[in-house]
């Protein structure tokens, strides 16, 4: 049996205090010109991590040993929240304090690794508060969340939002359940405030099913999409060519090194254009990350400290 999603300490995220006051309209912080990666045939990887217990900058550790490429070509910041707000009735962004310990110190969390050519995206989900992408009550609504990513990924320099709906409850504080409108309009608005900024989606939850409404598909805003079940090989349900999507998803350490090369030769045999894995952690993970480094690029990975 697969193992839906991922293993993390939600307990965690609802007790930390320290809710991230956004400023709207805040100057962006500049970051220095990417230097460009060596060149590398082959899909995209892209590599989520849990800000809470490891350090963005691993992603950075790996490259190929044959050219020297990046392995990594997409880091995801896992994961900020859609928060709501009981007294104005409206979601909100959150940022736990590890999340924004990473942003306060994008120069030396994000900046050397876009300076490396590797895109760093912001993923954002529920907090168990009833505030989802999916149950947005208004257009107006939906477009003012929107704001607050848009501006978020101006402030802090950031390549991009990743939508994952999950644990967001539907219903507690009152929410409305899931609409057919809702995401539609996020994703419009989003898309509409940061038209050259990557757009994923983690294919989950009621808004991974809602990407059409009053005649208005969103599925080609999207940049990618990719299968949430580690270990396994599902292709996204959503309107995108190949070379945008990630049947494969991989726990790194957590999922065997076989069913990592087995997944990752099937990427390939069958021609889609990207390769998910989860959890990058501080250990030297050269092992598993060659796994499909081999498979993807014909090369072994390099892990250097």
């Amino acid at each position: 049996m697969f193992t839906p999603v991922r293993s993390r300490v939600r307990t965690a995220v609802l007790a930390l205090s320290a809710i991230a006051a956004l400023a709207l309209g805040a100057t962006a912080t500049t970051g220095a010109a990417a230097v460009p990666a060596a060149a590398k045939q082959g899909p995209t990887s892209v590599a989520y991590v849990e800000v809470n217990n490891n350090s963005m900058l691993n992603v950075g550790k790996y490259t190929l040993a044959n050219g020297g490429g990046n392995v990594f070509d997409v880091a995801v910041i896992f994961a900020a929240n859609i928060n709501y707000d009981t007294g104005r009735k409206a979601a909100t962004l959150y940022f736990n304090e590890n999340v924004q310990r990473v942003l306060d110190n994008a120069a030396t969390q994000i900046r050397p690794l876009q300076q490396k050519g590797i895109k760093v995206v912001l993923s954002v989900l529920g907090n168990h508060q009833g505030a989802g992408f999916a149950n947005f009550p208004s257009q107006q609504a939906a477009s003012t969340f929107a704001k607050q990513l848009s501006d978020t990924v101006t402030k802090y320099g950031l390549d991009g939002i990743d939508f994952d709906d999950e644990y967001a409850e539907y219903g507690n504080n009152g929410t409305g359940q899931p609409n057919a409108s809702s995401f539609v309009y996020l994703v419009s608005a989003l898309r509409t405030n940061m038209p050259n900024k990557i757009i994923s989606l983690y294919n989950i939850g009621p808004a991974a099913s809602r990407l059409s409404y009053g005649g208005v598909d969103v599925a080609s805003k999207f940049n990618y999409a990719w299968n949430p079940y580690y270990g396994s090989w599902q292709v996204p349900g959503i309107a995108l060519p190949k070379s945008k999507l990630s049947p494969a998803a991989v726990e790194i350490g957590g999922t065997s090194q076989s069913t990592v090369a087995s997944l990752a030769r099937r990427t390939v045999s069958e021609g889609y254009g990207v390769y998910l894995t989860y959890n990058l952690d501080g250990a030297n993970r050269s092992a598993d990350v060659s796994a499909f480094t081999r498979e993807l690029y014909g090369s072994d990975a390099r892990y250097t400290p």
